[in-house]
């Protein structure tokens, strides 16, 4: 997949690519030392509490390039100008034991979904519409995939902004622009919001 549009004056030109391990210097590039985060490397989600907490930092690091030399799916990276720029982790629900731990984004239904579980946008390239038009490309990744619907666990924030270091599962007005639809929510921030891919989109 690969792809560049521009959606307005104000956001850049993009490019999506997978990440391999062809480009996995590229996520080091983004992520820098701390790994996006804290030393999380995008981890979070797929280890235990205990687990995160012991290997933040190098050994999340190490973990996460495991995966990406097995091939499964991880995500994508945006870029501009073959900058990267953002990253969106997406993989099949299952991949992601955490989420069924948790008691607001436990499974709704049936349906065997890919989940969204984090966004990551590089500081000058923030508030330019980059986030919609990353998940949007994160939809075509797991449509080429297979998959037959997308979710994201996104925040709804109850004042107008929020610090970005609290915006890494995405910000639920993003989602919407991107055309996920809400279908549950167990907390009154943490809408859980799908896109069908079975779903026509003049139907959408």
């Amino acid at each position: 997949m690969s792809r560049s549009v521009r959606r307005d004056r104000n956001s850049p030109p993009l490019t999506f690519q997978p990440l391999t391990p062809r480009n996995w210097e590229d996520l080091e590039a983004l992520f820098g030392p701390r790994g996006a985060c804290g030393g999380c490397w995008c981890m979070f989600w797929r280890l235990t509490r205990s687990q995160f907490e012991r290997q933040k930092g190098d050994r999340n690091k190490a973990s996460l390039q495991k995966l990406v030399h097995s091939k499964v799916p991880l995500g994508i990276l945006a870029y501009a100008a073959e900058q990267p720029v953002a990253w969106c982790a997406i993989a099949p629900r299952a991949v992601y034991p955490a989420l069924a731990r948790s008691r607001i984004l436990k499974p709704i239904d049936g349906t065997p979904v890919w989940s969204i579980t984090c966004l990551f946008v590089s500081k000058p390239f923030r508030r330019q519409g980059v986030t919609p038009r990353l998940l949007e490309a994160a939809v075509t990744y797991a449509r080429e995939n297979g998959a037959d619907a997308v979710e994201g666990y996104p925040v709804e924030p109850k004042k107008a902004s929020m610090p970005d270091p609290f915006a890494w599962i995405g910000i639920a007005s993003a989602f919407r622009k991107a055309g996920f639809k809400e279908k549950l929510r167990r907390s009154e921030t943490r809408p859980i919001m799908r896109y069908d891919l079975s779903e026509p989109k003049e139907q959408r």
